[in-house]
């Protein structure tokens, strides 16, 4: 059976993608040879970036499923519409 590529399979690839970044980036700014004062101001930059992506991301994937819920729901509408137009066909024809 195939898996489709939904957002159960989007967010098991994301979630170890984004803490691997991030702990990738802690390492690189703790062996970066900078000052106390430069390492903070870079992890709190990266804090402040990370937190708007994050933020963006989940506006995005709101909008996304609001949209893709309403067409899932005007697909359901089309098919009863067909099916009911299609059974007084048969109906009329019988």
């Amino acid at each position: 059976m195939k898996e489709e590529f939904g957002v159960k399979k989007v967010r098991t690839i994301l979630a170890p993608f984004l803490a691997g970044g991030l702990v990738g980036a802690g390492v690189a700014l703790l062996l970066a040879p900078k000052s106390g004062r430069e390492l903070r101001k870079d992890i709190r930059d990266i804090a402040v970036n990370t937190g708007d992506t994050i933020t963006t991301a989940v506006e995005k994937g709101k909008k996304l499923y609001v949209e893709s819920t309403a067409a899932v729901k005007n697909a359901i509408e089309a098919g009863k519409m067909a099916y009911t137009e299609t059974r007084e066909k048969l109906w009329k024809a019988a």
